[in-house]
Parts: C-alpha cells; sequence; structure tokens
C-alpha cells in the first residue's frame, strides 16, 4: 500500500516570529509578525496567569461572557472592561502586540457604539462597545497565556461527554485546532493576494485579491484533508473493521 502524497502548502510564518511579504516597514524599519491576531499568539510568561490550568481559564471566561450578557448597565460594562485590562497588566503581556491584534474588534465596538448611542442612547452605546472590547481583550489574554496544546487538551476533556452522541472529544479539539491554524493561514494568503495584486496595479479590484486569496485557501484545505486521510484520521471506521483491513492487506 502506498502512502499519499501530500504536497503541502506553504504555511504561514510562525507566530510572533514571522515576517510576512510586507513584514518590513518603509525605509528599513524593524520587522513585525505576518500574524499579531487575539487567536492563538502566545506568549511565554511566569505570570500567574501563564501558570493557571486552562481549564480554569477557559471556564472563567465563559463565565465573564455570562456575566457581559446578563449583567446590564453602562457601569457593569465599565467594571467588566476594567476588569480586562487588569488581567493583561496581571499577565505582563505587551500591549503592542495586543493593539495590532485589536485594532479591527476595536473599529467594529465604535460603530455599533455610534449607531447603538443613535438609537438607544449614551448608555446603551457605551455598555454595548465596553462589552465588546471586555470580551474580546479577556479572549485575548486567555489565548496569550495559555500554550495551544493546553488549551485543545481542555477542549478534549471537557468534550467527553460528548461521547454519548456519538461524537468523538479528538475530534472537536481536532478540528479547533484547524480551524485556529486556519486563521493565519488565511490572512497570509490574503497580504500574499494584497501584495500581488498591488504590483499589478490591481490594488483597488477585489477579484484581484479575493480570487487568489480563495484559491490559496482551496489548496490549503486539500492538502491539510489529504494529510488526514493519509494518517486515517478523520475517518468513522470501527478498530474492528481497521483490525479486518490490516489483515487483507
Amino acid at each position: 500500500m502506498t502512502a499519499a502524497r501530500v504536497t503541502p502548502e506553504p504555511a504561514a510564518e510562525p507566530h510572533g516570529t514571522g515576517v510576512g511579504p510586507r513584514a518590513r516597514r518603509r525605509g528599513g524599519g524593524p520587522l513585525r509578525p505576518a500574524w499579531s491576531g487575539p487567536l492563538g499568539l502566545y506568549q511565554p510568561g511566569t505570570s500567574p496567569l501563564h501558570r493557571a490550568p486552562a481549564a480554569g481559564k477557559l471556564l472563567a471566561l465563559a463565565v465573564s461572557g455570562l456575566a457581559v450578557v446578563l449583567v446590564r448597565g453602562p457601569l457593569s460594562a465599565a467594571v467588566a472592561l476594567g476588569v480586562a485590562v487588569l488581567a493583561h497588566v496581571v499577565a505582563g503581556l505587551h500591549w503592542h502586540r495586543t493593539r495590532r491584534g485589536l485594532t479591527g474588534f476595536a473599529v467594529v465596538a465604535l460603530v455599533v457604539g455610534v449607531y447603538q448611542t443613535w438609537a438607544r442612547g449614551w448608555a446603551v452605546g457605551f455598555e454595548t462597545a465596553a462589552d465588546l472590547l471586555a470580551l474580546v481583550l479577556l479572549a485575548t489574554v486567555v489565548t496569550a497565556t495559555t500554550r495551544a496544546d493546553d488549551l485543545l487538551d481542555a477542549v478534549r476533556r471537557a468534550a467527553r461527554p460528548l461521547r454519548h452522541v456519538g461524537l468523538a472529544p479528538e475530534t472537536v479539539a481536532l478540528a479547533i485546532s484547524l480551524m485556529l491554524r486556519s486563521v493565519p493561514v488565511l490572512v497570509h494568503a490574503a497580504a500574499q493576494s494584497r501584495d500581488a495584486a498591488r504590483a499589478r496595479g490591481l490594488e483597488r479590484s477585489p477579484r484581484a485579491v479575493v480570487v487568489p486569496a480563495a484559491v490559496r485557501m482551496v489548496g490549503h484545505a486539500r492538502a491539510t484533508g489529504e494529510a488526514l486521510a493519509a494518517r486515517g484520521l478523520g475517518e468513522d471506521v470501527s478498530p474492528a473493521e481497521r483490525a479486518r483491513g490490516r489483515g487483507e492487506d
């Protein structure tokens, strides 16, 4: 039996150290990471939050999200945002990395807050924007202080009850792992397509950016699927059937 040949898609640069095509600033300035978003950007440290178990941090994040939804008012939103900022300070994270990753979310929170202020008053507008920023910042702190392996182990343990409905916890953890890995790959593909379109003078054409990025992501998805199939992952095959297949080989 010959193993499936997998042609891997060029992967995104490692988080925090990789350099994308536009990493160097104009004028020969310092390099910056190709992807500095809030997902999966682990920052090593020795803070209490770094030493806390991943399951406890995920539970605290879930409770915080529930509290933000149930407790209403601008004062509670301000307290939630203050707690998120305090958690970031206690973790000893770098604000410049967090700021780059949260810029897009801050713009969305600002737009939603302005709309809610116009429609329902300043109190609701402030509450909405502060709640969004607080939740995103708390999630950023959790991912920045937790290694990906520890995070996925906690998810796998939490998903054990799903065995009773026929869903393996390992499958859930694998799906989340692939999702987190696909985010920087998607950003890297979009950056490559945007730079290629700019080089051809087509930076204002959405098609020149979206189509190549979509092709790159489809290629990445196919390579990932072939790699999983070559390792026998994702197949709904019982142990008895797998053993029988080995005997036939």
